[in-house]
Parts: C-alpha cells; structure tokens; sequence
C-alpha cells in the first residue's frame, strides 16, 4: 500500500464504563481505545496460541449453522470481485461454527490455506454466553438508550474491502493484529465504489486494490491517500468511529476475532437514507442540470438544513409532513410513498 503519513489518534487508559462514546462520536473522526478490552480472557487465551483462542470460542458454539465466505488461496485473502466485476471472488457457505473453526486451526502455518472469514455474527443467537465473557461494559448513556448490535468477525489473513456502514461503531480487536485504513465520507468519489448490485456482504465496496493501485484507472484515490488515516490494531485495542467513515479492514494474523458494536441514534421508525439513494437514482439523477440544481436548492431547504426551519413559519396544526414524526406520522408517510410508487 502507498505510504499513508496520518495515523488515527490514540487515546490511552480507557475504561468502557466509563468511556464518553457520545462525545467521540460527536467528534466526527476515528479514535483508538489502547488496551480497553486487554483483560477479556479470549485476549489472553489468543496472546497464548491461535489454537488456545479456537479451543476457547468453541465452547460457545450453540450449534446454529453460521455463514461463512471461502476464497481460493489465489485472491491472497482480498474478498471482492472477479475481473470485469460480474461475480464475486469467493463463495458464501453455511456450516457449523466449530467446524469453521477446525478448518482454520488446520490451516495456521499454511500459506496455501483458503482465506475464511465469518462475517458479522451476533453473538447472542449464535455464540449464546459469550457476552458475559468477551463484551465491554459500556455505561454511556448513548448506547443505554441505544443498545448496539454486538457481532463477532472470524477467519484468517483477509481484508475487507473499503466500505461505509451506515451506523456507528467499536470495533474491538480481541485475537491477532488488524490494520484499519479510514477515510472521511467525502472521498467517496475517489474510492471507485463497486456495483450497488453486487456486494462481497450487503456493502458498496472500493473497486481500488490498496496493495496495487492502478492511478491510471483510479487517480482520484491519490486524494483519498491524502485524506486517509491508519490504524494499527494489537489484541485488547478498540477502534470507535463515526457512521459512513470508508473503512479498509485487514485481518494481519493467521488466526483473528473480533467483535463490533453497531448503532444508530434515530428512531427506529426512520427508513434507511440508502433507500432514499436508490429512489434519487431513479426520480432525480438524469433530469437536466438545471433541474438537478434547482432540486438540490430545494432538498437543502427541507432535509439539510434545520430539520424545524421549513415548518416553523406555518401554523402548527398546517405543518403536515415538515412537523416533528413519530411512529403514526412515519407509517402515514411511508404508506403515501407506496402509493406514488406504484403508480
């Protein structure tokens, strides 16, 4: 990879407890958490053997089948897409965790071994009891009234294509190093994001191979490069960054685990602006320039401004769809879309 100069901030002596992730947020940038989770015990069993980490995440298998992506040696552990972009480069299998698990145990040590990872698995439905064992207690009054979505990541030496989530994260390395290399939303442009069709797992991902690039094709991610930020990764760090950061993620050892913590601070009643895109592609993105920027006058207007500045100069009981939602407003909302929809 291009030499990146920037590295992501550090933030030393942390306790979950008591860590402000409300404020790290608000922020706006990546922060890495040194050590927080340093005393879990599948830390110390991983600092001790790949093999001590499996035997000791085994015991938690609650026999349902988890879904796993197989790449061939030949990808060099990079999941993404076959030339030409019409498939994916490895295959999305289901089987027994412990199973997973003796496969990559059997192939610590082999540089011919098949890249495996088991992506974002939530830890309750598959792995029941490890939460009482590998979560961090975090008491921030956020993610009390937030309750994050808590995933655990398995496999060997891969990487994680860039690409955006749409909710905020902690990232917690528990087994082996992970290099995360971050950009800020704006450089979405100079990423080449992939097909919206076509995901390696539900995510829009950079066309761009890090270890490669081809600035020919893609010299837009010399600005990205500009903007960038690494951050490097030991067993016990946390890294805690803000929703919609590009994010490449790379798995350094021949055996890793981590786990995530994904939320949202919007109700639940509020859609997915992914869906919102999907629309714009369809009732805004051909329309003439002219058009386009009279459109974006107008959505600056009624969705980035003041969420209370295009209602405020009308009677309350006018305000219609610009006053406040709410569960009742949204389910009438969205069912007056479905009927513009299928027109």
């Amino acid at each position: 990879m291009p030499a990146i100069t920037r590295r992501t901030r550090v933030i030393e002596g942390v306790d979950a407890h008591s860590l402000p992730v409300a404020d790290l947020i608000a922020d706006g940038r990546p922060a890495i958490l040194r050590g927080i989770a340093r005393h879990l015990p599948l830390v110390a069993a991983g600092l001790e053997s790949a093999e001590s980490a499996i035997a000791w995440l085994k015991q938690f298998d609650g026999g349902r089948p988890v879904t796993a992506y197989v790449g061939d040696p030949a990808i060099g552990g990079r999941f993404g897409y076959t030339e030409g972009c019409t498939a994916l480069n490895f295959a999305r299998e289901s089987g027994s965790l412990s199973g997973y698990l003796d496969r990559l145990r059997a192939g610590v040590g082999d540089p011919d071994a098949q890249a495996i990872y088991i992506g974002s698995t939530d830890i309750d439905l598959y792995l029941p009891g490890l939460r009482a064992q590998a979560a961090l207690p975090f008491g921030d009054p956020q993610l009390v009234q937030h309750p994050p979505l808590v995933s655990i990541w398995i496999g060997n030496r891969t990487t994680a294509s860039a690409h955006y989530d749409m909710s905020n994260n902690i990232a917690v390395t528990l087994v082996g190093r992970r290099r995360f290399t971050l950009f800020p939303p704006d450089q979405a442009a100079n990423l080449y994001p992939g097909p919206l069709e076509l995901t390696p797992a539900g995510q829009v991902v950079s066309m761009v191979d890090f270890d490669a690039p081809d600035f020919a094709r893609h010299p837009g991610f010399v600005q990205a490069l500009a903007a960038a930020e690494v951050a490097e990764m030991e067993p016990g760090d946390a890294l805690i960054y803000p929703a919609l950061w590009w994010h490449q993620v790379e798995a350094l050892d021949p055996f890793n685990a981590m786990i995530n913590y994904w939320w949202n601070t919007s109700p639940g009643f509020i859609d997915t602006p992914q869906v919102t895109l999907l629309h714009a592609l369809l009732s805004l993105r051909d329309r003439p320039e002219h058009e386009k920027a009279g459109w974006k006058a107008l959505f600056d207007y009624y969705v980035f401004g003041p969420a209370d500045r295009a209602g405020a100069h009308l009677p309350e009981p006018a305000r219609g769809n610009l006053a406040p939602l709410d569960d009742i407003k949204a389910r009438r909302l969205r069912a007056e879309l479905l009927r513009k929809l299928n027109r």
